[in-house]
């Protein structure tokens, strides 16, 4: 896989997705972009407030990470974003900015998920969204390009599958 490629690392809250994602880009040696730094502050007074966005909400957040994807991708240094990106239309936006960019679907078992969000500090999702999250979750599909890695074990474990699968995945370029 070209580590020229931009990367959105995508699931559920609480999967882990800034820890893996800033992983990944220090082994890629790629740019690391926090998705949640997109948002406008009243989605997340929405959300610290636990009221889930509606996707007239996601879009001007889609919006500015597809600006910052555009970028990477039209500079050729590639990059990693952590976003959510639970829907696929929210996937397809984000694709429309860089069409190769590749997902990495953090995946897992809800229990797990939910004990890493209640332990988690200083964060504004709350663990009381974790439903309207899986209630969104479209996982990806066959023709997105992209793979899907469970989220057990320690982080530089997720982040290792995460390295394998990307490097089995079959681009257009190879």
């Amino acid at each position: 896989m070209s580590t020229q490629r931009v990367i959105v690392v995508m699931g559920v809250a609480g999967t882990g997705k800034t820890t893996v994602g800033r992983l990944l880009a220090e082994a890629l040696s790629l740019p690391y972009a926090e998705g949640d730094t997109f948002h406008p502050p009243a989605n997340v007074a929405k959300m610290s407030a636990g009221t889930p966005l509606q996707d007239a909400d996601r879009w001007p957040w889609l919006d500015a990470m597809g600006a910052w994807i555009r970028e990477r991708a039209a500079a050729g240094s590639g990059g990693v974003v952590a976003a959510s990106a639970l829907k696929r239309a929210y996937r397809d936006r984000l694709r429309s900015a860089a069409p190769q960019a590749v997902f990495v679907h953090l995946t897992g078992e809800r229990p797990l998920i939910e004990e890493r969000m209640a332990a988690r500090t200083g964060h504004f999702m709350p663990t009381t969204l974790l439903d309207s999250q899986f209630a969104t979750l479209e996982p990806l599909q066959e023709d997105e390009l992209g793979v899907a890695v469970d989220v057990s074990g320690s982080p530089e474990d997720i982040t290792e599958r995460a390295l394998a699968a990307l490097s089995r995945l079959r681009t257009p370029e190879n």
